[in-house]
């Protein structure tokens, strides 16, 4: 397996804990997983109020979890979105960014994500900006890698209704004005792709003058609609084939730390099985590995009440009873479930807006 994988903590919703981020990492390093991005939306010192440090006690638990992906063999890094900042980029805001890079430094971070996804502007001139914004990023932070996620980070035209028309030639324009070694993120044709082929890849390399990272977002599962079904299916419209035409592949994770390892490994099972891989099986496989034998089984065997069907199409009974099977194992994947169907995991629009 040559395609590089990480995980890119980007989603909306509950933050997860320390030690919950610890088990992921132990479980997906070994499979292959190369760096962890920390980007959730809910920190909110990392997007609307990214001007100002870091807790004392958030900034510790930080940096030893950075030291702890290392120990892993993973690189760390950080996804900044410095919110609206490409409206004024004035000597206020450079010098909140100056301290902000100095903090991240100060973490040992190996990637940085400076992320303009899900902002609104009417500025013709986005990509000249953005772009003088990451170059001036490039010059003040120690981190070996640097990516950025464009604020139009797909075709999908749903970021044309919520944020805006896009500028004309926008991705055209930032690869042109990028530093070649500046990593662009993308989605793929949506923003939650169910496909994303070589072809269409070559076409978005060819736009931006390099291969892209795929933010991948499969397994997520935040938003008031996605929020209400576990994603627990292997993966699947991604051949190995597309690695060829990626710098890297990273997945942002579901809700739930736990269950989000099992479509996580077979992500690698198809990198290394190539034509070989079964998405079923490969599933099937990564829940025993995870969750232990009988739980296991029995997840996989619910995967069409739990993913299909959703909260949403479940009456109380259903509901009743899957707590009753699912409250006899002793497993954090288990209280994980025992949690959704509790309703503890939904994310409303509301959320989406505020964080």
């Amino acid at each position: 397996m040559t395609t590089e994988l990480g995980i890119i903590e980007g989603f909306y919703g509950p933050l997860w804990q320390w030690e919950e981020r610890r088990a992921l990492v132990s479980q997906l390093a070994p499979a292959g997983y190369r760096f962890y991005l920390y980007a959730p939306k809910a920190d909110a010192y990392l997007r609307r109020r990214w001007h100002e440090p870091h807790p004392p006690q958030q900034a510790e638990q930080l940096k030893a979890f950075a030291a702890y992906c290392r120990q892993q063999g993973m690189r760390f890094g950080v996804g900044l979105s410095p919110y609206q900042v490409f409206n004024d980029f004035d000597d206020k805001a450079r010098q909140a960014l100056l301290e902000k890079l100095a903090f991240f430094d100060s973490l040992g971070i190996g990637d940085l994500a400076i992320l303009f996804d899900d902002m609104s502007s009417d500025l013709p001139d986005l990509a000249v900006r953005q772009a003088e914004i990451v170059h001036w990023v490039r010059e003040h932070t120690a981190a070996g890698r640097l990516t950025i996620c464009p604020s139009y980070y797909s075709d999908d035209p749903v970021l044309d209704r919520v944020f805006g028309a896009r500028p004309r030639d926008y991705l055209e324009s930032l690869g042109r004005l990028l530093d070649p070694s500046v990593g662009v993120f993308w989605t793929g044709e949506e923003v939650c792709s169910r496909e994303i082929s070589a072809g269409h890849l070559q076409r978005v390399s060819d736009q931006l003058g390099r291969k892209p990272v795929l933010w991948d977002n499969y397994p997520v599962n935040d938003g008031e609609r996605m929020s209400s079904h576990l994603h627990l299916r292997g993966f699947t419209g991604r051949p190995s084939t597309i690695g060829e035409h990626l710098t890297a592949h990273a997945i942002n994770p579901a809700l739930q730390p736990v269950l989000t390892a099992i479509p996580a490994l077979t992500l690698a099972d198809s990198y290394r099985q190539g034509d070989r891989y079964q998405y079923m099986q490969s599933a099937r496989d990564a829940a025993i590995r995870v969750l232990g034998p009988d739980l296991g089984r029995q997840i996989m065997d619910d995967v069409l009440t739990l993913q299909d069907a959703g909260l949403g199409r479940l009456g109380d009974e259903k509901k009743a009873s899957l707590a009753t099977i699912y409250g006899q194992y002793d497993h954090p994947g288990a209280r994980e479930l025992l949690a959704w169907l509790r309703g503890d995991y939904r994310v409303t629009d509301e959320v989406v807006q505020t964080q």
